[in-house]
Formats: C-alpha cells, structure tokens, sequence
C-alpha cells in the first residue's frame, strides 16, 4: 500500500531500494514570485517521518507556503504567537493593523515585511517580569511605557561596533503610532478614552542618515563590459538600465523592463520605464535626427542590451535548467559583489549605486527641476501645478544630459580611450576572468 504523500512532494525510487522525496513548487506559483524553492533545502532525504510525517520537513515548508500565498492574496498571516492573542493585547492590535483596509491600502509588497519586523520588534520585547510587551493589554501601554520601549530598542543594538540602532527605534515609534491611531479608530471600546495615543510625542534621537554611493559612468561601462565578457549579460543589463533610465533595482529585477517596452512598435525610438513606486511611466528618447545626421543619445548602453540574450518577456531574466525566472534581490546582490573583482569597479558598487550615480548625472548636467523630474519620475506637490513630464520634455532633458556627457569626453585627456574604442578595451582587460 502507497504511503499517502504530503502537497508537493514527490518520491524518487532509488537503485538502493529505498525512496527518496522532495520537496517540488510548482512552476505557477514560481512565475508569480515564490522563492521558497530556492530559499530552502528541498530535498527531504529517504525517512518518511522526518519527510513526511506531520512534523516532517514538507509540513515545515507547507506551511511556509500557506503563508505566502495568503499574503499574496492579501490576507492577513500573523506570527504563532499572535494566532492566539487575546483580544485587547498588543499581539491583537498588530493584527487587527494587519487586517485593516489602511493596511490593505496604504502597505505595499515591497515595504509589508519591514513593517511586520518593525511590529515583531516591539511585540518581542521582554519586561522585567520576563513577559512579552506583545501579551501586555493595550491600555498597559503608556506614554511612559512607550518612551522606555523606545530606549530599548534604541539602546539594544545587534550589529557587532554599534552601541545605539536609532534609525530602527524611530521606525518602532513611526509604525506603532500609525497602529494605535488605525485601530483605535475601529475599537475605541478596547483602548482608555482618557489616555492619546502613547507613541505621539515621544523624543527620538537624531540620526545621520548614511551617504549612498553613487557609481559613476565609467564604473558602471567597466562592470557591464566586464560581465558581458564574463557572460553575465543580465547583471550588465540591469547596471546600464538602473543608471541610464534610472529604474529601481527591484523595479529591473522584477521584470518590469521588458522587451516590449525597448523599441517597441508604438514607440520605435524609446524604451520605456514604469516606475512602480510613484506610478508613473517615462518613455525615454534613444535617438533624434537632425536633418541627415542620427544621434544615439545611448549607443554604448544599446550595444550592451544588443549581448543579452531574450530569455522571457523581461529584459533583465534567469537562465535555469528548469527555464527562464526573475532575479531575486538577494541572489543578484551576491552576483554584483562578486564581479566587484573587474578593473575599475569600486568594492561598494551596487545596482542603487548605478541609479543614484545616474541621478547625481542629472544634477552634473545642470538640468531644471522639471526636466530631472520629466527622466526621474520623481513626484514633487509643490511643482506638480506647473510641470508636465511631457515626450517633448524628456526629450529636452535627454538633449542636455547627452550634451553634458559629450562635453566631459571633450575635456578628457588625449590618452583617453574614445566611446568606440571602450567596450573592446574592457572586453580584452576583464576576458578569462571568474
């Protein structure tokens, strides 16, 4: 008789004679994002109970699953000890947060898990009773008790050399303070009407927010030919399209940049650029001809994309044995810090750093608010009455930044390798190495 297997397991005979089992995601929930498959070891080895029994490892990683998909599907997936807060508690507060059309509304996938570590945080704290803050009652937490938990998440910090955390204290009170208010508004009767809101008003540090590096043209043109020569053509790809089209490195990654959106028919001449964050799209100008003559605004950013190999509809894919997938985040991090090695690239280069080096561009090229904003597509309340990010505009700007550029190679020594003669230099400096 077969032993009935858990969902998404799978038993491979052995020639031993025994049955070993794994762990399969199925390539739907793949595509749509899941990384369980690769964040975890999912080969479960040939005992059946410590595979498959009901605490076996596929149990584990079945559950790790139900979790995602429910906050896939917008559903609220609390933490074990919140499964069974008692109503009234902290536990129960960042739940019924969780559960709340503002949370729904206003949290999105990208920044829902800091919130939830910023919320377990502060759950987590233990008093002197040893009792978590999360298992206190709401209205056990007073302005007082909020000014304490403050200066202990400030003053317990886990990274070794540092002796506060003030920046992740500030998001404590920030995200608390943003809780109470959106759940006292749906259970007044839980929280006492005689005490505001505990986290208003608390005094936090100041902290020196830390300076991004930004990578400058010649950094990001030494990594992107040098990973090309190495056959990294999607780590070089994302670094030229975060630089030049200052598109979010999660953006890039995500498979936001597609195929479609470079030369694509309804825009021949332009590649275009959605940026999630603000909503917003900017089709960037390739080229502009002027009479007879064809300018390239992006001819060596083009000549990289003419490398990299159409694995899907993104421009930026994975080549796996079992298909095309996204990059994750984490994994194409690794990849860039180890291609740091290449001539000429900085040891802190990063995709942010190729954005931030792109928009410190802008700012070198002495364009207006409007027309840094028209490639941007930064959002600004106060300018959003006069501007328009307009084809024409974009295509001013992209003018003044291309003459900018051509005005530096002007001014460069005479030993200075020409445009033209820069992708062969790199390919010949960085060829052979791993």
């Amino acid at each position: 008789m077969e032993r009935e297997l858990p969902r998404f397991v799978i038993p491979k005979p052995l020639t031993s004679g025994k049955t070993a089992y794994y762990w399969t995601l199925p390539s739907y929930y793949r595509k749509l994002g899941c990384t369980l498959h690769r964040d975890h070891q999912c080969a479960l080895g040939t005992d059946y109970e410590a595979a498959c029994g009901p605490a076996g490892k596929a149990a584990t990683l079945n559950g790790l699953f139900d979790e995602w998909d429910r906050r896939r599907l917008g559903e609220a997936a609390p933490a074990a000890a919140e499964q069974l807060a008692p109503y009234g508690t902290v536990d129960w507060l960042f739940r019924s947060y969780r559960a709340s059309l503002d949370w729904k509304e206003r949290v999105s996938d990208r920044t829902a898990p800091d919130h939830e570590r910023t919320m377990a945080l502060v759950a987590n704290v233990v008093d002197k009773k040893g009792k978590r803050i999360g298992e206190r009652p709401v209205r056990g937490i007073t302005p007082a008790a909020a000014d304490k938990l403050y200066a202990i998440i400030r003053d317990t910090p886990v990274r070794k050399g540092k002796t506060q955390r003030p920046r992740t204290a500030l998001k404590a009170v920030v995200t608390c303070r943003h809780a109470w208010r959106v759940v006292r508004r749906l259970h007044p009767e839980v929280f006492d009407p005689k005490v505001p809101n505990p986290w208003e008003g608390v005094a936090t540090s100041d902290w020196v927010k830390a300076v991004k590096p930004a990578a400058t043209r010649d950094q990001v043109y030494a990594f992107a030919w040098g990973a090309v020569s190495m056959g990294h053509f999607d780590a070089a790809a994302a670094a030229v399209i975060c630089f030049e089209w200052l598109q979010r490195p999660e953006n890039v990654l995500a498979g936001y940049v597609r195929w479609g959106d470079y030369r694509g028919p309804q825009a021949p001449n332009a590649i275009r650029i959605e940026h999630h964050k603000t909503g917003e799209m900017v089709l960037h100008p390739l080229e502009e001809t002027i009479g007879n003559d064809r300018v390239l605004f992006y001819s060596e950013a083009e000549e990289i994309l003419s490398h990299v190999p159409q694995l899907g509809l993104g421009i930026v894919m994975r080549d796996r044995k079992a298909g095309s997938e996204k990059w994750d985040p984490m994994s194409m991090a690794r990849l860039v810090r180890s291609l740091r090695t290449i001539d000429g690239v900085p040891a802190n280069f990063t995709l942010d750093a190729c954005r931030h080096g792109g928009m410190t561009e802008l700012e070198e090229a002495e364009l207006t608010d409007g027309q840094g904003r028209a490639l941007s597509a930064h959002k600004s309340k106060a300018y959003d009455g006069y501007a328009k990010r307009t084809a024409k505009r974009a295509l001013a700007a992209t003018r003044k930044r291309y003459a900018h550029r051509l005005m530096q190679h002007d001014d460069a020594p005479a030993e200075t390798a020409s445009h033209s003669e820069m992708p062969a230099k790199a390919l010949k400096n960085n060829a052979g190495k791993k």
